[in-house]
């Protein structure tokens, strides 16, 4: 389902569309409950349809919601508005590296310190349980004051089972191994 400016998701009032991606599409929104600009994801139709996309969807965001590390994107929220599931994060200022990249090659000391903030985010995630899977460019953003952003969990896996939990974990990977898939152990 697409939105337009003005269409209402909760208490998310739609103002301007950001992007698309494989799962779902992207927009700026306004939290009318706490006055601040939001990003929304929602489902694209095709998506929607399906039920197990539904569900690696909500398991996204359970899975991004999880993890709280100033370079890993925060999840504020998840909903439903009439059958349209979507996610609530903070809004980014700045670009994607891929963007920063088509530019310019920045000076190494940058791109070592773009590369150390992508480590501390990915430790912290591997800390949770949480595997990336799809670490590029383009899933990296770049903040107006320097800092780096890890987004879009959307093919994360959970790190390999303790033991005991091997058949269990096997049978949830099994179901959700397609792209845009998170797998969790509990």
């Amino acid at each position: 389902m697409s939105c337009s400016v003005g269409d209402r998701l909760g208490a998310y009032e739609i103002q301007a569309s950001l992007g698309a991606g494989g799962m779902g599409e992207v927009y700026r929104a306004r939290d009318t409950r706490l006055g601040r600009d939001v990003a929304i994801k929602v489902l694209r139709n095709e998506v929607l349809a399906s039920p197990d996309s539904r569900r690696r969807f909500e398991i996204e965001a359970r899975a991004a919601s999880g993890l709280n590390h100033p370079n890993i994107i925060t999840v504020h929220d998840v909903g439903n508005e009439g059958g349209m599931p979507y996610i609530v994060s903070e809004f980014l200022q700045g670009e994607p590296l891929a963007a920063v990249l088509r530019k310019e090659v920045p000076p190494l000391s940058r791109l070592l310190d773009i590369a150390v903030q992508v480590a501390d985010g990915l430790a912290a995630a591997h800390a949770a349980g949480i595997t990336h899977r799809d670490l590029k460019p383009d899933n990296l953003f770049v903040l107006a004051d320097g800092r780096v952003k890890i987004l879009d969990f959307g093919l994360a896996k959970a790190a390999a089972p303790q033991s005991g939990e091997e058949n269990e974990t096997r049978t949830v990977s099994d179901l959700f191994t397609s792209p845009g898939a998170i797998v969790c152990r509990s």
